[in-house]
């Protein structure tokens, strides 16, 4: 009895501790000019306003869109009247987006637990134990295609699992895939799921694949920043940082995304640890980043390097930090255009590809800058759906045909690998 009751109470709490976002707008804002442009950009530091970013500051005419608190809407708004911003309402109600997910998610929840990989829902968003659980069922189902390795773990000590699909040999060249660095980037790891399960449906039926796998190994990591996915899921949706205390600040966690060992701490990154973008410390110091910078130095095979995030459709390769071209920039750039031309031959989604700095901003110490520094021609950043009707709320019902498209991209870039070695 007694065990029960806690068990209840320890429910309550979580219930309560739960961050709605009732009243909260995600705003359109189309800068039409260089002073508008640097307008925005100053906003995503400042506090005032208590935004956040969902699809930040790229050029004249590119949309910005933020999430707005119900506190400061009006006076945003009014400061963006007042300087000729011009604006329109993406997301009129978040908490209403969430609570339809939420109710997707309970409704999928409900039906028969699946007792193998072929049985799972991956029409749906799943909890972090639905993908250890799915993890673990495909290991056991293709014991000679499949295994999983534990990297490190994260900072509130769950496995940094990594699955590796092999068909045998020793430290033969790889290629590695990692979903859900971005905790809130939900898509990215109902992808990740998707992929894992295509790779093992398709190897001995697809010519290209089956070459792949017979020759080099994948490895795909789909909850790279775990304990961020389980808070998201459990007390703020909207969460993007992983959840380590920052000493002497009240703000948890750092972007994962910043704190690679590449122009670390420069522009394009931030100091502020209450920041989306804070940068950390320093380099290398969230163990969810250590992990893979330690495996691919020991590794030291990693052809191809993809990291996978939501959204605004674009297909990236170095650099972030800097305007110098990379000395594959040719090479990169054909393989980009070749690879979302594939993904639109599907359902048509039109993707903008290039390098990061010149596609989106500026963006120091990021995943795929750092590995290509360390000799890993094919770096590539994926965002996947959607341009902007629902951000980082991307209804289920998207989720196959998201990975359906990208998995042609996936194919183009590690056929690419596979018949270009180097």
């Amino acid at each position: 009895m007694m065990r029960g009751l806690i068990a209840f109470a320890a429910l309550f709490v979580a219930v309560l501790a739960k961050e709605t976002f009732e009243g909260h707008q995600v705003l359109r804002i189309v800068p039409k000019n260089e002073l508008q442009l640097a307008l925005l950009k100053n906003q995503e530091e400042i506090v005032e306003f208590e935004l956040d970013v969902w699809m930040g500051v790229t050029g004249v005419s590119y949309p910005v869109d933020v999430r707005v608190p119900p506190h400061t809407l009006e006076s945003f708004k009014s400061y963006l009247d007042s300087h000729d911003l011009e604006y329109s309402t993406m997301i009129e109600d978040v908490q209403a987006v969430l609570d339809m997910e939420r109710e997707q998610m309970k409704s999928a929840a409900r039906l028969v637990q699946p007792r193998n990989t072929d049985s799972f829902d991956y029409a749906n968003y799943h909890t972090l134990s639905e993908i250890y659980s799915f993890q673990d069922m495909l290991v056991a189902e293709n014991p000679n295609l499949v295994s999983k390795i534990v990297i490190g773990q994260s900072y509130e000590g769950r496995p940094l699992n990594v699955l590796k699909f092999s068909t045998g040999g020793s430290n033969r060249p790889a290629i590695w895939i990692d979903t859900g660095i971005h905790s809130r980037e939900w898509v990215t790891q109902a992808s990740g799921l998707w992929f894992a399960k295509k790779i093992v449906t398709d190897y001995g039926k697809d010519s290209a694949l089956t070459a792949i796998l017979n020759n080099m190994d994948i490895f795909l990591e789909i909850a790279t920043n775990p304990d961020g996915y389980y808070f998201t899921h459990t007390s703020n949706r909207m969460w993007r940082k992983t959840r380590k205390p920052n000493p002497g600040n009240s703000c948890y966690g750092v972007d994962p995304n910043r704190n690679w060992d590449a122009g670390f701490g420069l522009p394009g990154a931030s100091s502020n640890p209450c920041s989306e973008t804070y940068h950390g410390p320093s380099a290398h110091s969230e163990s969810e980043v250590k992990s893979i910078v330690d495996f691919v130095k020991s590794h030291g095979n990693i052809k191809t390097f993809i990291s996978i995030h939501s959204y605004s459709q674009m297909l990236l390769y170095p650099y972030g930090y800097t305007t110098t071209p990379v000395k594959d920039q040719a090479e990169l750039h054909a393989l980009a255009q070749k690879a979302i031309t594939d993904l639109a031959s599907l359902y048509g989604t039109r993707y903008r590809y290039g390098s990061i700095i010149n596609v989106i901003y500026q963006a120091s110490g990021s995943t795929v800058d750092w590995t290509y520094e360390q000799g890993i021609k094919y770096s590539y950043t994926f965002e996947l759906r959607d341009t902007g009707s629902y951000g980082f709320l991307l209804p289920a019902k998207q989720i196959i045909p998201t990975a359906e498209e990208t998995w042609l991209a996936l194919m183009a870039l590690m056929d690419h690998t596979y018949k270009n070695p180097y």
